[in-house]
């Protein structure tokens, strides 16, 4: 694979067989982060699970402590009086049936997270084949099924981020963006580790962080120390 200037530019800066603490991570990773546009800073975990067993799933949510830098467009699916308090607490699109006529009809997709009221999932069911697959889905395990929609759209707007494993065992995740201090992103890392740790299934077995890197949208990946968290 043949990388930009910039790009060789920074992997010079990163010492490739050696394990960073996360502070120190942080702050190469911010320095890798070379594009004149507000780079996003990612987090990869991969784990000591097998994604293929039901019993060693690892999803979850968290709230990150400075947010993700990112403006979130919330999609509310609720009747009635909870279609209005999802209106008063800032969800972007509210609504039902009409809703999912659009995106099956129209391909509408402006928005980055599903909110729906448990009465409601039968009508979002209908949606699986096209929500699923972007990661979409409300699911109950990361809060976006729930009848306290205003926590939901308070908790997604002030940062929260959903971490699931792939088909890979990894998760991948956004802890924040360049501009903020590394004081923040160290922060927002520590948070999310803390809850991918404590989401640890009981029959995971081994070594449950095998690997963690940290890198910039246009960076290199810096390998982080697993045994920090």
């Amino acid at each position: 694979m043949k990388h930009g200037k910039k790009y060789i530019e920074s992997a010079k800066l990163i010492e490739r067989n050696r394990l960073y603490d996360p502070e120190e991570a942080v702050k190469l990773a911010m320095e890798t982060a070379k594009s004149k546009f507000d780079e996003t800073l990612e987090i990869s975990v991969r784990l000591g699970v097998d994604p293929r067993q039901a019993d060693q799933q690892v999803r979850g949510a968290v709230v990150l402590p400075n947010g993700t830098g990112k403006k979130v467009r919330v999609l509310v699916f609720a009747k009635g009086d909870q279609a209005k308090i999802a209106e008063e607490a800032g969800a972007d699109y509210v609504g039902a049936e009409e809703l999912v006529a659009k995106i099956q009809g129209e391909n509408w997709f402006d928005f980055d997270v599903v909110v729906a009221t448990p009465n409601m999932m039968g009508v979002v069911g209908r949606l699986g084949r096209v929500l699923g697959p972007k990661g979409l889905m409300p699911n109950p395990k990361s809060g976006t099924v729930t009848m306290d929609v205003a926590k939901a759209i308070a908790d997604i707007k002030a940062g929260k981020v959903e971490y699931r494993l792939d088909k890979t065992a990894i998760i991948h995740c956004p802890i924040g963006k360049k501009s903020f201090t590394a004081e923040q992103l160290t922060e927002n890392l520590n948070a999310l580790m803390t809850a991918i740790v404590r989401a640890k299934p009981a029959a995971a077995k081994g070594v449950y962080l095998r690997s963690v890197v940290l890198s910039a949208t246009m960076g290199p990946g810096v390998k982080v120390n697993p045994l920090k968290f």
